[in-house]
């Protein structure tokens, strides 16, 4: 069942079924050079995809979605994750394969479930998080409307090359958006 559509992308909600497609996402070291130096063990995507099942029955607007083309081959994911500060503040996340890239679908799918979250969803502000040193995804939060907001410096045990410039946080606010949207 199709949750958003654009006009390249279909959005549907993760199932276990997408298992198999999320272990060869985390396997391509392009998609994880700025998040982890080895991927998740099946065993934990299995466990990762139950609890997100899990959170989507709380929230069940909010979550990770499965993004296709309309072919139906699977692209990557979205997600729109409840936080600390509830469901009006979600968190923006995207994890496309490697021949996804440069092609505009991380910033058409970010731009739709940021119109979702503002228009159906009530949310008030929704945010995202990189590594300073990850251009290509901050771009992509730019360009979806978002602005940068601050760097912050998280201590990891086995830090990534670059975790020493920081992380960053980008938002946009519903009153950022709706001005957005009357240009």
């Amino acid at each position: 069942m199709i949750y958003l559509q654009t006009e390249r992308l279909q959005l549907r909600r993760l199932t276990l079924d997408d298992v198999d497609n999320l272990v060869t996402l985390n396997t391509d070291d392009g998609v994880m050079r700025f998040l982890a130096r080895t991927p998740p063990t099946r065993e934990q995507v299995v466990q990762e995809v139950a609890d997100l099942v899990a959170v989507s029955e709380t929230y069940p607007e909010h979550g990770r979605f499965i993004a296709a083309d309309r072919e139906g081959r699977f692209v990557g994911w979205f997600e729109l994750s409840v936080k600390s500060d509830g469901p009006e503040a979600p968190e923006l996340g995207y994890r496309l394969r490697n021949g996804a890239w440069g092609q505009g679908l991380a910033t058409e799918g970010s731009r739709a479930l940021i119109d979702h979250a503002f228009t159906n969803l009530g949310a008030e502000r929704i945010t995202a998080e990189t590594m300073f040193v990850n251009t290509g995804s901050r771009r992509v939060m730019e360009k979806s409307g978002l602005r940068y907001v601050k760097t912050f410096h998280v201590d990891f045990d086995d830090p990534l090359p670059g975790t020493e410039h920081g992380e960053v946080l980008y938002e946009i606010t519903r009153k950022e958006w709706l001005t957005q949207r009357q240009v």
